[in-house]
């Protein structure tokens, strides 16, 4: 998704700008982007102790944790060569600070495990961090690339970031309404670890009992599954799919500012085929 992104508002501002063809750096940045989103994903299932992503067994599960944590060590490594070698500071210094933020927010999330009194304003800064800073410099760095005016590139940073949200959201939802089977992983699994998510947070504004359980910490024999039916039950599915939408919306409005054209049409499609896995 990533890469393609960076492709699809790379084409959409050469256009803004009168350009015939993407340049290498564009295409560069397509492959930084997907390397430093990989290793983020291996470094985030040793620290999550997850056996499985996508129905593939997780790095550290093949081949230990040791293995893992220098295998996503070495990919930011090598994203970040090839990042000083594009030799644009602007755009080194957005991606570099996505790094940092994949720790700030894994620094978040950990010290607010089974935190029941977490709100929607701790929650989206720590959905930035972990997923919607990555989208925001990628969209934005293509733009930047395109060499449009900086009002632009800040209505693609704001459509990454927005976008961004909107898929952490989507992708938490998913977490109480598909199985594991359909996920690849445990259902539940974010909630069982004490992260608690959009639907959680929402649910516990009208459910006292789902306080109880996961203050527990699950200690009980089918508390997990109570505690997901109360999410289901007390209307956090629902408020946050009002959430994912609002953040949709707001991803639409900031491409308006691109000319029409099958890539702005691409984008858009992005956005709503989002939305549509919660359908």
């Amino acid at each position: 998704m990533r890469p393609g992104l960076v492709f699809l508002v790379s084409r959409a501002t050469a256009e803004l700008a009168g350009l015939k063809e993407l340049t290498t750096e564009h295409r560069r940045l397509g492959e930084i982007i997907e390397m430093i989103h990989t290793a983020s994903l291996i470094h985030d299932d040793v620290l999550d102790e997850s056996d499985m992503r996508r129905g593939k067994e997780t790095v550290h599960e093949l081949f230990g944790t040791r293995v893992a944590v220098l295998a996503g060590d070495f990919m930011f490594a090598q994203a970040s060569w090839y990042l000083a070698n594009l030799e644009n500071l602007e755009v080194i210094k957005l991606i570099s600070q996505v790094i940092k933020d994949f720790a700030s927010g894994e620094i978040k999330q950990a010290s607010s495990l089974f935190d029941c009194d977490v709100t929607l304003d701790d929650y989206l800064p720590k959905s930035y961090y972990k997923t919607a800073s990555l989208v925001a410099a990628s969209t934005k760095g293509a733009a930047i690339f395109s060499r449009v005016q900086t009002d632009v590139t800040e209505q693609m940073y704001e459509f990454g970031k927005n976008l961004g949200l909107s898929f952490q959201v989507v992708d938490d939802i998913l977490d109480f309404t598909q199985s594991s089977e359909q996920l690849g992983k445990p259902a539940g699994s974010d909630l069982a670890k004490g992260n608690l998510t959009a639907p959680v947070i929402f649910a516990l504004e009208k459910v006292p009992r789902l306080r109880e359980i996961i203050e527990s910490e699950f200690c009980e024999e089918g508390s997990l599954e109570e505690a997901i039916e109360l999410v289901r039950e007390g209307g956090g599915i629902r408020r946050a799919q009002e959430l994912a939408r609002e953040k949709a919306d707001d991803a639409l409005k900031n491409l308006q500012c691109l000319p029409q054209s099958g890539f702005r049409s691409a984008l858009e499609q992005m956005v709503m085929f989002n939305l549509e896995r919660i359908d």
